[in-house]
């Protein structure tokens, strides 16, 4: 049995842990829970977990692999750590890879302590078959990203749209994947996990829009080269309680989780 430690307990982490509470992660056990704030009463954790706000309480819990589920700023203070404990690391925040040297640390703490840093398709598809084509030579790679003005709150496009007034799509970010990162942290880490799958922050392109058309978080991707021509679209449903992330980010970690422990691995 694989025991999983999560770090943080917002909308993702705990839509991760009832997916491993009722079996759907496979063979697996919420061993430990990092928060930032002790819970309340009313939070449901799962049956003997420990719940902590102390990282060293949860870095001793005899972990297999831990789940970063809280942000950028998570991932650099405790990325490294995890790796170097000993566990593989599910990555959620992957904007946060877009600081070259801040990936090298990482890198170099996975090789180091022979742990694996393991970024999930999350909220796009065709990871696989980019990671595979960019065995060939990949001539471009774009990634058209449209979310309704809901999901936009909180971030830099409420300095370039009046979000409550907006009628037709906007274009608020052109350019490549590593500035898309920085500017968006939370909406556009698919761009990062596009670009390390395929030819890098510097070459992958972006757009980005805000699109008072569509009710769903929608991101196309196309793709040239060796291997062919590719072009997908995902329509996600976003969480009514975080319209920024998606379900399907959470079943894409439990789909990780799965992998790691059963006999038949698909879509790798």
């Amino acid at each position: 049995m694989l025991r999983a430690g999560i770090i943080g307990f917002g909308t993702l982490g705990k839509s991760i842990s009832e997916l491993i509470e009722s079996g759907q992660a496979g063979d697996v056990v919420l061993q430990a829970l990092l928060v930032r704030t002790p819970l309340g009463p009313l939070d449901q954790t799962p049956n003997q977990c420990t719940v902590t706000t102390n990282e060293d309480v949860f870095f001793n819990q005899d972990l297999d692999i831990i789940i970063e589920a809280a942000g950028h700023h998570a991932l650099q203070l405790y990325g490294e750590k995890a790796l170097s404990i000993g566990c593989n690391l599910v990555i959620l925040s992957v904007g946060a890879l877009a600081d070259k040297d801040f990936y090298g640390t990482l890198q170099a703490a996975a090789k180091k302590y022979k742990t694996q840093m393991i970024i999930p398709s999350a909220a796009i598809a065709g990871l696989d078959r980019i990671a595979a084509g960019v065995l060939g030579e990949i001539d471009e790679i774009t990634l058209i990203t449209r979310k309704p003005p809901k999901s936009w709150y909180g971030t830099i496009a409420e300095e370039k749209v009046n979000l409550e007034t907006i009628k037709e799509p906007y274009c608020i970010f052109e350019g490549n994947a590593r500035n898309a990162a920085k500017l968006f942290p939370q909406n556009v880490n698919v761009s990062a996990a596009l670009s390390l799958a395929g030819i890098g922050f510097e070459e992958t392109k972006v757009q980005v829009y805000v699109d008072p058309t569509i009710q769903m978080n929608t991101h196309t991707i196309v793709a040239k080269g060796y291997f062919g021509q590719m072009e997908t679209t995902i329509q996600n449903n976003p969480f009514k309680e975080n319209p920024k992330s998606s379900p399907i980010v959470a079943m894409s970690v439990a789909k990780v989780l799965q992998n790691q422990t059963t006999s038949v691995v698909i879509g790798v």
